[in-house]
């Protein structure tokens, strides 16, 4: 397995992207992280995955994340971080062209790449959504909703702490450690990371039964962060979305007691679409 970086640049911010390379690939999965974490935390699950199923992977760390500059938790707006994507699925072309392209997000980026997939063009081969964020787990104070959405008007790059309990990641404590100790995650969200994300989780849903392109959701039924309802009502309009759910299953599944079969799931999912 190979790993390069590089970077590029819009809306004046310089992303940080990689890839790792199998020897011989037959696709590429252009991979889309979630709130608060970056892109190298799936270098100890899914990438040495896919990389083993000979898929490259191709991923960078959003607006106001990880290696990438700007403001923590803070984007331009939500067409902005699916314009990101088109960046990288670009990058990912030209890296492997004549691959077939897949899109892999998680949580936020899960909500991303549903949304991305019903509003771009796209020869995407398949896109798959880990605990997509369609439906919280839990009701956000209704004061904080609303001075929320003042605050998207006259200081949209505002940040407050997202109140994420790092414990509802994952039943391994191990990887909730692993998580609150990682100096590039960060717990900021401003109100165009958020409330932009919730009104496209509304969407995505309402629109469900355009999805022309295979997609595979997999979602944990003890999800404190992300409710599986929402990614089983988004499944329940759609033809061309098959969904799996973890019994017991945390957040994060690719870090979570499921790791192993929800890795194999989607392997087998992405080699059956070939």
């Amino acid at each position: 397995m190979t790993h390069q970086e590089f970077t590029f640049n819009i809306y004046k911010t310089d992303f940080f992207g990689q890839y790792w390379q199998p020897e011989n690939p037959k696709a590429v999965v252009v991979l889309v992280h979630g709130m608060g974490e970056h892109s190298t935390r799936y270098t100890t699950s899914v990438v040495p995955k896919l990389v083993e199923n000979d898929f490259s992977v191709v991923a960078f760390d959003h607006f106001g994340h990880g290696k990438t500059t700007g403001k923590r938790g803070h984007n331009p707006n939500y067409n902005a971080v699916l314009e990101s994507i088109t960046e990288v699925i670009n990058k990912a072309k030209e890296l492997y062209p004549n691959k077939p392209v897949f899109l892999y997000g998680h949580s936020m980026g899960g909500n991303a790449v549903i949304n991305y997939t019903l509003r771009k063009n796209h020869t995407l081969k398949g896109v798959i959504a880990t605990s997509p964020m369609l439906k919280l787990a839990f009701t956000p104070p209704a004061w904080k909703l609303s001075v929320g959405k003042i605050m998207q008007k006259i200081a949209p790059s505002i940040t407050l702490p997202s109140e994420l309990d790092a414990n509802g990641i994952s039943r391994v404590q191990e990887e909730v450690d692993l998580y609150t100790n990682d100096p590039l995650v960060h717990d900021k969200v401003s109100p165009n990371f958020s409330l932009s994300f919730f009104d496209a989780a509304d969407w995505a849903i309402e629109n469900a039964s355009k999805l022309e392109t295979s997609m595979y959701l997999l979602h944990g039924t003890d999800d404190k962060i992300i409710d599986y309802k929402g990614t089983e009502s988004f499944a329940n309009k759609s033809k061309n979305a098959t969904l799996k759910t973890y019994k017991g299953g945390y957040h994060e599944l690719h870090n979570d007691l499921c790791k192993e079969e929800m890795l194999e799931d989607v392997a087998n999912w992405m080699n059956s679409q070939l």
